[in-house]
């Protein structure tokens, strides 16, 4: 390889997310819809120097698309020459919009290309699940229903999502998030039910706002009573239009569903004045 390599890690919406109990690998089951977006990050790979490296603005301490590097190396005992990865951000760090299973889940694709192997899909799947429950279904970013722990995918058929995300200053651990959950008194969400009510309702839907009340996120309570300013977003949302307003997986970023683009630009343009992070318009990446 002489030439830089470069591919997209698109940020992920959870369009929903019920949340269930526990497995005996420390993980929660969850049910979720993955919507792909147009904000992403841009990753490059190029020749190094001395040793692997990952090179992200922004990002403090070891980057997961670091780890993933030294995973791929262990696991297919590939012994090629050190490579450089370069990530321009534009997914909010600990936004809980995936950006950095994203990340890892585009060096995974970088090496792959660079190192040229072609592991057996099943494989690199585990590698990927060994990272980050959700850097399975980054590995090929597409909409679909996740389940298990999010190793379990099912692609769905491509449904226009028009969107305005709220972003701050501020990102939330994920782990957090999920452990304040936890200590929470919440309903069961029937985790093991919702996977056939979601692929029933997408299939008759032409929209995600023809999926009503089952739009809804388990852990936004949790994430509310860490991050108070989720239900002023989803205020502000509300209040330019938004037929639905959520917090993203474990937030704290929070997005709006429009009925088209045109509907989401205004509704930003309207928002942006009274919000003091980040008010960007966004769709499904096709």
């Amino acid at each position: 390889m002489t030439a830089p390599l470069a591919e997209r890690a698109p940020a992920k919406l959870n369009l929903c997310l019920y949340v269930g109990g526990v497995r005996d690998d420390g993980l929660h089951e969850i049910c979720s819809i993955f919507v792909p977006l147009d904000l992403g990050d841009d990753v490059r790979l190029e020749p190094g120097t001395v040793a692997d490296e990952v090179i992200c603005p922004g990002v403090h301490g070891r980057n997961l698309a670091e780890t993933a590097m030294g995973a791929f190396r262990k696991r297919f005992e590939w012994d090629g020459p050190p490579v450089r990865v370069t990530i321009e951000k534009r997914i909010p760090v600990g936004g809980g919009l995936g950006g950095g299973s994203a990340d890892a889940a585009a060096t995974l694709r970088l090496m792959c290309r660079s190192s040229g192997l072609q592991p057996e899909p099943a494989e690199l799947a585990e590698l990927a699940m060994d990272l980050g429950a959700d850097v399975p279904s980054q590995l090929e970013p597409r909409l679909q229903l996740v389940t298990g722990a999010g190793e379990r995918l099912e692609e769905l058929e491509w449904r226009p999502v028009h969107g305005v995300l709220l972003t701050g200053p501020r990102g939330l651990s994920s782990r957090r998030v999920y452990g304040r959950a936890d200590s929470l008194e919440h309903e069961d969400s029937r985790v093991s039910a919702m996977a056939e009510r979601l692929r029933g309702a997408w299939a008759t839907a032409e929209s995600p706002l023809d999926l009503g009340e089952l739009l809804h996120n388990d852990l936004q309570p949790a994430a509310t009573s860490l991050e108070l300013r989720i239900g002023d977003a989803i205020d502000l949302l509300r209040g330019a239009g938004a037929a639905v307003a959520l917090a993203s997986g474990s937030g704290p970023s929070v997005f709006g569903l429009f009925a088209g683009p045109d509907e989401a630009t205004a509704a930003r343009d309207r928002i942006a004045a009274d919000w003091d992070g980040e008010a960007i318009a966004v769709q499904a990446a096709a």
